[in-house]
């Protein structure tokens, strides 16, 4: 039984520009104390999955036309407003793209943190206080510094901040929205080797959401590509790795610098994701493909198994095929 399940999830957004398709039929499960990468470039609604999740998508322009978010038994898109006020922190919480825009300027770290132990375990302020130095100290932050403000940390110490807010009220599923993107190499590494350690100690189940592919690599168990807003390929981290089965995961592997190649150039993948108001009718990454045919641009392609639970949406799957 999967810990979190979504089924034809639908979503789309209202623009001036025209309907944006921004999730179109995405199926996915998550299991209890694993950790599930969702890799894909920018503009491939990996946000906007999250956020359904959270149930934080733009009230004038964000649609649910169809599906369902089952979390321990609960369908998250039928809970009422008050239902997920209680989930959000307590069940399910997020870690958002950048640290700084999501610490609050004029309160201190103390209070931010302490706000969320608060409105979810009621209990005093003095508790909730004590609990906020227990994360500081959790995630490597001298307690003393319980009173500071945002401004006087550095963006790595941000993160952690950010993360220890997440964690305060101990959920159950952590969504991680590309938590290293604004930090350097040597920090991104320490805050996503806290986080792991974090994850095991309090048996968290993790949605981790990235572009890159060597952070799933260190970091999780089962990875699903997503691109135009479809899942094109799921599976165990090694099954993907090893045998990439999606002309697009291929495409996001060789435009990766090998260190142990001696190559001049990289190899890009040709093109831009099509426009999201008006996706191809087929394939949706026909017009990037240097397999794409008639059938690949006329009809739309399921998800083909490869070999236990991977599997990858290509035609040429079909009948035990594959890229080579």
């Amino acid at each position: 039984m999967a810990f979190l399940e979504i089924k034809d999830l639908q979503v789309d957004y209202a623009t001036d520009e025209g309907v944006v398709h921004a999730l179109n039929h995405v199926d996915l499960e998550l299991h209890q104390g694993e950790t599930l990468g969702l890799v894909g470039e920018t503009g491939a609604s990996k946000t906007t999955m999250a956020k359904c999740i959270m149930r934080l998508l733009p009230q004038r322009t964000g649609r649910i036309h169809s599906g369902k978010i089952i979390y321990q038994d609960q369908d998250l898109l039928q809970a009422s407003d008050q239902e997920m006020r209680k989930i959000r922190g307590a069940h399910i919480a997020m870690i958002f793209q950048d640290p700084m825009t999501s610490l609050n300027p004029v309160l201190t770290v103390g209070e931010q943190i302490a706000e969320a132990v608060e409105n979810h375990r009621h209990c005093s302020k003095a508790e909730a206080m004590r609990r906020a130095e227990e994360m500081l100290e959790l995630v490597g932050i001298p307690a003393q510094r319980v009173g500071e403000y945002p401004h006087q940390f550095s963006g790595g110490m941000k993160q952690r901040v950010v993360i220890a807010i997440a964690l305060a009220c101990d959920p159950k599923l952590l969504i991680a929205d590309e938590p290293t993107t604004a930090l350097d190499v040597t920090i991104q590494a320490q805050v996503l080797e806290m986080m792991q350690a974090l994850k095991e100690k309090l048996n968290t189940s993790m949605l981790l959401i990235t572009h890159d592919l060597g952070v799933v690599a260190q970091n999780c168990d089962h990875v699903a590509v997503i691109y135009a807003g479809e899942i094109v390929e799921y599976g165990t981290v090694r099954d993907v790795f090893k045998r990439m089965s999606h002309p697009y995961t291929r495409g996001l592997f060789t435009s990766i610098p090998q260190v142990n190649a001696d190559v001049k150039r990289l190899i890009p993948i040709p093109g831009m994701m099509p426009d999201p108001t008006q996706l191809p009718a087929g394939c949706k990454f026909c017009t990037r493909c240097q397999f794409a045919d008639d059938r690949c641009r006329r009809e739309h392609p399921g998800l083909y198994p490869v070999e236990g639970i991977h599997t990858a949406r290509c035609f040429r799957l079909e009948k035990g095929g594959s890229l080579t």
